[in-house]
């Protein structure tokens, strides 16, 4: 009987800990992400075109939207900074313009919409130490509708 009362209080201790350990590493990330903007802005500024270019190269390995090949993307000026707070993230939005082709023997290969030019955002994620690409579009929005629809804090320096 004591031995099923400790094993349930060990278990309680070390979900506990468990929790503690979880709730303090996302509350370090997002003190990291909050206290180091500005520095994390500057190396996006710095850094953009090498990111540009992953995100295209990205982008176009995988494999969306089906049926279709990147074929060019052109980012725009508009770059909005804001935090996800559940994942402790400094995200950067950034508009741009995405031009596809219909892969041969494709599905998209009779669409003739195929060829126009698509709006969309870019995503970039900033880990703490760099920024990494990633490669999804989000057709439709703009950089702020982006934010706004999934619920980041929209972050500016001036």
């Amino acid at each position: 009987m004591w031995t099923i009362w400790i094993s349930i209080v060990v278990l309680v201790v070390l979900v506990g800990a468990w929790g503690l350990a979880e709730w303090l590493r996302g509350r370090r990330r997002h003190q990291l992400s909050s206290t180091n903007q500005e520095q994390a802005q500057q190396r996006f500024r710095l850094r953009r075109e090498w990111l540009e270019a992953d995100f295209l190269k990205a982008a176009a390995a995988s494999g969306k939207p089906r049926g279709l090949r990147w074929v060019d993307c052109e980012f725009g000026n508009d770059v909005q900074y804001a935090c996800d707070e559940e994942h402790g993230l400094l995200r950067a939005f950034v508009s741009l313009t995405i031009r596809f082709e219909a892969i041969e023997g494709g599905d998209m290969e009779e669409v003739e919409a195929v060829g126009n030019l698509r709006a969309a955002t870019g995503v970039f994620e900033y880990d703490g130490d760099r920024w990494i690409a990633n490669p999804r579009a989000i057709f439709n929005l703009s950089p702020n509708q982006a934010i706004l629809h999934f619920k980041h804090r929209s972050v500016s320096i001036d």
